[in-house]
């Protein structure tokens, strides 16, 4: 993996893992997008009448990044994933409980909690451990529609199809795994998404990651290795988000969107005139910050695009 440094020209510094994580995020979700246009995209369903200032039509080198937890759908996807899990008897009520602890938690406080979303994927990995990826990925078909699809933010829908109906790409760049990602992006008509990569071998799923965790800086890492893969202007792009743990990734684009922010987003959002906008009890949202003028775009990938990716450029 260490040869993929081709992909990411960091301005910053990153682990070696937040780096590994974010290009084989790029690779799946390049890999992943390939299969969203196969297949077509569903209906996205009715959305909230907001009209966004842009993003500018016609922009193909710019792209919109989005977070997934609390910013597209309400809760955490790997919590509601689990909850599906579950209901399949993939394992016991004890798991189930702190499953549900931690969806609460993360509900009623609106922050990610480090720990808790760690639990929660080492669950989650365990659990997984010896199934195969295609049946993984049928399962969590049925969980979006049980679990996901009523969740979903209107106000942060219409945001994503605003950039879509310009002509340009939404991904999803998220800590949970590629596949479930990958399905919430197909359901609700985006380009791709970037998502955590869990290792598998010969289409089995080992119980371990590659990298880590696609959280914080990691998430930065990919963004910036899909827009070197694409040719995205950075500084032409928009980026959406609840968590102060993503300031990387909304600092890396030049039009930053706070959504539903927690506190400490909110503060900095505010100190550097970000755009915020909160759909959490129904007003209208509070807007901050000068018109941006930058679309969307996106995408995602693993390791093996990636390689590919570099050899059919060259």
């Amino acid at each position: 993996m260490a040869a993929l440094g081709w992909l990411t020209p960091r301005k910053r510094s990153a682990t070696a893992r937040s780096v590994l994580a974010g290009e084989a995020a790029a690779e799946a979700g390049l890999k992943s997008s390939q299969e969203i246009d196969d297949i077509g995209a569903a209906p996205a369903g009715t959305a909230e009448p907001v009209v966004p200032d842009f993003p500018v039509i016609g922009d193909a080198r710019a792209a919109a990044f989005f977070d997934l937890d609390n910013t597209v759908m309400q809760g955490a996807a790997i919590f509601h994933f689990g909850r599906g899990l579950y209901k399949r008897k993939f394992f016991q009520r004890r798991e189930l409980a702190r499953f549900a602890w931690q969806q609460a938690w993360f509900r009623l406080a609106g922050v990610e909690d480090p720990q808790h979303m760690q639990d929660a994927r080492d669950s989650a990995l365990s659990i997984v451990k010896g199934h195969r990826v295609s049946e993984l990925m049928s399962i969590g078909e049925e969980i979006y529609d049980e679990y996901m699809a009523d969740r979903i933010w209107p106000g942060t829908r219409t945001l994503a199809q605003a950039h879509l109906d310009a002509g340009q790409q939404v991904w999803l760049v998220t800590a949970a795994p590629v596949e479930t990602a990958t399905i919430i992006a197909r359901r609700l008509g985006l380009t791709g998404a970037l998502g955590t990569v869990a290792e598998s071998i010969d289409g089995v799923y080992t119980g371990k990651l590659v990298g880590e965790p696609l959280h914080g800086p990691a998430k930065a890492e990919a963004v910036r290795a899909l827009a070197t893969a694409e040719d995205f202007d950075l500084a032409r792009c928009a980026a959406y988000s609840d968590s102060h743990n993503d300031i990387p990734m909304l600092s890396l684009v030049g039009h930053p969107y706070a959504i539903n922010p927690d506190s400490k987003l909110r503060r900095h959002a505010k100190d550097r005139e970000w755009r915020l906008r909160d759909y959490r009890t129904g007003r209208k949202a509070a807007k901050v910050g000068i018109p941006a003028a930058a679309g969307v775009g996106a995408l995602a990938g693993g390791t093996a695009a990636a390689v590919a990716l570099h050899r059919r450029r060259r």
